[in-house]
């Protein structure tokens, strides 16, 4: 049964009354309410957005310190998602996860820390001056990818760091795996350790009982979510959820505080009221026909020649492990091209844009958005690029994982923040990085500052640029360059 006051979306109702009461304003954004716009931008989009663009008044409430609709939409998500408190974002999820990070650590804290962590996780360890100790998530070289963490790497990461302050996961990773969060959970508050879990790939979690085990649901302190991502937010609206008592809830609101903008899209944060009302009310139904469409593309897409697309049940083969069926990952290996070439032929010839791609696969995200044309349109795309690779198709390519990472030499901070200079990827071998070097998409660090640089992490980075991988990181040009400590 659904609970009647979940319906009600205090924040957007109270935008549009304020809008359609037409008071004179005085006050920012300078446009004043769509009159100052570019003809041209209030011509393709319409005008009424522009009416709800405001600003803090007393009306819509004040992100930084919500008294009034903004305190009720935020209590309703708690409800909604099983929290006992949730932030609204609108610097998406990577401002919630600094704020996890600088909420549970301060300077000088061991923190142990997923490989597979995005980006933003490790700029909120750099920001807190907190001292990483990494553990690597399970690869896969059948599948092509790495999978997600098991409770012995949690254990024996523990063993040798029993100071460790916090654990923090990203669970589902992005292609929709996820750990085995009941056990690992387990183990950490056994050990006294607070559970932060990046979730940005999980917002709908939650609202359908064939998808994996929600973080707040196997026992996280806190755990933050990309609405924009799978479910009905606009692109940068995030969530932030608290649950149990473990959590400095006033550290937390002040980290926010310290962290988000004081003048905040109200755009945004109506899209976050209407998405929590949109999957509270009706979110089973529309993850039902999402679902159902994954499946039904994964299937026909399997039946294509050289291509492969794993589903659920290779996936929990692994003991612990799981998968959101929601995601399709599309291996080109067998057709012996990059899933970067496989993603351009996609976007070129069928007019179909993927998530991401890899060196071996492509990631597709059904979401609530999509229809069954579209899903066509998908499987005869790859059909067209199975075609063309038949007719010369070169041998199937062997599965290469990003070696260990090197030894750190220095804390983050320390080394981020400390003189640098640029040295080729060749010359580079041996020194420590002072920046943070990814492939993006995933946004998964290949090197983080104070880490010395091997000559196989050179080497594979060197490779990858290669085959036409987009590197965050690195200064571009004829030899690519990467920032390192200076003396």
């Amino acid at each position: 049964m659904i609970p009647e006051r979940q319906f009600k979306t205090p924040l957007f109702d109270a935008l549009v009354s304020l809008a359609e009461s037409r008071k004179v304003s005085f006050h920012t954004p300078g446009h004043k309410s769509g009159k100052g716009i570019s003809t041209r931008f209030k011509k393709y989009v319409g005008p009424k957005i522009f009416s709800i663009d405001l600003t803090t008044l007393d009306e819509v409430d004040c992100l930084q310190k919500p008294v009034g609709v903004i305190k009720e939409a935020q209590e309703l998500a708690a409800e909604a998602y099983g929290a006992d408190h949730s932030f609204f974002l609108i610097n998406g999820t990577t401002v919630g996860n600094h704020a996890m990070v600088l909420a549970a650590c301060q300077p000088g804290d061991e923190i142990l820390v997923a490989r597979n962590a995005h980006k933003s996780v490790l700029t909120g360890i750099i920001l807190a001056g907190a001292r990483p100790h990494f553990f690597m998530p399970e690869l896969d070289a059948d599948l092509g990818i790495p999978l997600n963490v098991r409770l012995e790497k949690v254990k024996s990461t523990w063993g040798q760091h029993p100071s460790a302050k916090a654990l923090i996961l990203t669970s589902p990773n992005y292609y929709g795996v996820s750990a085995d969060l009941a056990s690992i959970f387990s183990f950490a508050k056994e050990k006294g350790l607070l559970i932060l879990v990046d979730e940005a790939h999980g917002p709908h979690l939650h609202f359908h009982p064939h998808l994996p085990l929600p973080a707040l649901r196997a026992g996280a302190d806190l755990c933050v979510q990309s609405t924009h991502k799978i479910v009905g937010g606009m692109t940068q609206s995030s969530m932030l959820h608290v649950k149990g008592s473990r959590v400095d809830l006033p550290r937390l609101q002040g980290v926010l505080q310290l962290m988000q903008s004081t003048s905040p899209s109200y755009v945004l944060m109506a899209s976050l009221d209407l998405a929590r009302m949109q999957m509270a009310t009706e979110g089973r139904k529309l993850l039902d026909k999402a679902i159902h469409l994954a499946e039904e593309g994964r299937a026909r897409i399997r039946e294509i020649e050289g291509i492969a697309c794993f589903g659920r049940a290779e996936i929990q083969a692994n003991a612990g492990l799981d998968l959101d069926v929601t995601k399709l990952t599309i291996s080109t290996r067998g057709l012996g091209i990059t899933g970067f070439s496989a993603s351009s032929l996609l976007n070129n010839e069928s007019d179909v844009q993927v998530e991401m791609a890899d060196l071996f696969n492509l990631l597709v995200i059904v979401s609530i958005g999509d229809r069954k044309d579209d899903l066509g349109r998908l499987v005869a795309g790859m059909e067209k690029i199975a075609q063309g690779r038949a007719r010369g198709a070169g041998r199937a390519m062997e599965v290469i994982f990003p070696p260990p990472e090197g030894p750190l030499r220095l804390l983050p901070r320390e080394a981020y923040f400390s003189p640098y200079r640029y040295a080729d990827l060749q010359e580079a071998r041996g020194q420590i990085s002072s920046d943070i070097v990814t492939i993006y998409p995933p946004g998964i660090p290949l090197l983080i500052p104070g880490e010395e640089i091997s000559a196989e992490i050179a080497e594979y980075l060197m490779a990858m640029g290669s085959k036409g991988a987009r590197i965050d990181g690195l200064r571009e040009g004829p030899a690519p360059k990467i920032r390192v400590l200076s003396g």
